[in-house]
């Protein structure tokens, strides 16, 4: 996989389609590797006439990674959050937002549109606030504002979340995700059994690094309430969120899509805190849709 000097550090990436297409880059969330972005997705994508980049964020899969840099404990976080104090973190998603820049600047690429899923639309935001001249749209999928008075993620998607696998042998880690992936996923669309456990031990294969998310979750924790941040965003945005979304609740698309000037807001039933196969041609056709109708404006 090739890898590019961004921001100061190394990112690895794939790219797909016609390098004279327009580009499109794609960020992933909280503790996920690229491959989190299904290859159906993707192609899909290309198929629509899209140069299609996906990268692992710094921490996680074949990226740079910060050993030993710890990250504050998350009651320190919430309680110094809480009175208003930032705590010090290892890195921000202001940080992460300047990796996605780097790796366009990298690849030669002006402008890009982009699109970030869950803790990858928080950076996505970021991009979009600070960076607009090298946006030429943003999508966000099932994320949030940040914002404390939205409701919590549902008590057994946070457990799942946090809790940690029975053990480090294999097994037991294809069985954690399974579990996650089961948890938080779409009611309406769930995934078989044999592609859960495929994809997780493919993961782990490809990657197993548990120190990466501790610091990616104190990024998110330090990053707080971006709510002013996005009403100063002028970058065609469209917001896609999931209607039974048990990790970030629906109305944290809502009120992005609320803060955001003139943003569109798409949501789907029966849609969690995954990609499944099923909505992939709808994911990709909305996502497409917004991103030819800003090159159009």
């Amino acid at each position: 996989m090739p890898a590019a000097t961004a921001n100061g550090i190394e990112i690895h990436y794939e790219e797909h389609g016609k390098a004279s297409d327009p580009a499109m880059l794609l960020i992933m969330g909280f503790g996920a590797q690229l491959t989190l972005w299904p290859d159906e997705l993707v192609e899909d994508l290309v198929g629509r006439g899209f140069r299609v980049i996906r990268y692992d964020n710094r921490d996680i899969g074949l990226s740079h990674k910060f050993d030993g840099v710890k990250a504050p404990g998350l009651i320190k976080m919430t309680l110094m959050s809480k009175i208003g104090l930032t705590p010090r973190v290892p890195y921000t998603l202001a940080d992460m937002a300047a990796d996605g820049i780097g790796l366009l600047d990298a690849l030669g690429i002006e402008k890009a549109h982009i699109v970030g899923a869950s803790m990858g639309g928080m950076i996505a935001q970021h991009v979009a606030a600070k960076h607009p001249e090298r946006c030429l749209s943003f999508t966000q999928v099932f994320s949030t504002t940040g914002d404390p008075k939205l409701p919590a993620a549902k008590k057994e998607a946070l457990k799942a979340l946090v809790t940690r696998p029975a053990s480090s042998e294999e097994d037991a880690l294809v069985d954690h995700g399974v579990m996650l992936a089961r948890t938080i996923g779409s009611p309406r669309y769930p995934s078989p059994e044999d592609r859960l456990r495929d994809r997780a031990r493919t993961s782990i294969r490809r990657s197993f690094y548990p120190e990466g998310p501790t610091r990616h979750l104190s990024a998110i924790v330090a990053d707080g309430n971006r709510s002013e941040m996005l009403r100063d965003i002028s970058v065609p945005t469209l917001v896609l969120h999931g209607e039974d979304d048990p990790l970030v609740p629906c109305d944290g698309g809502r009120h992005t899509a609320e803060c955001i000037p003139n943003a569109k807001l798409k949501t789907i039933p029966g849609w969690g805190h995954d990609l499944p196969l099923e909505l992939v041609d709808e994911i990709a056709g909305e996502i497409a849709g917004h991103a030819q109708a800003s090159a159009a404006a």
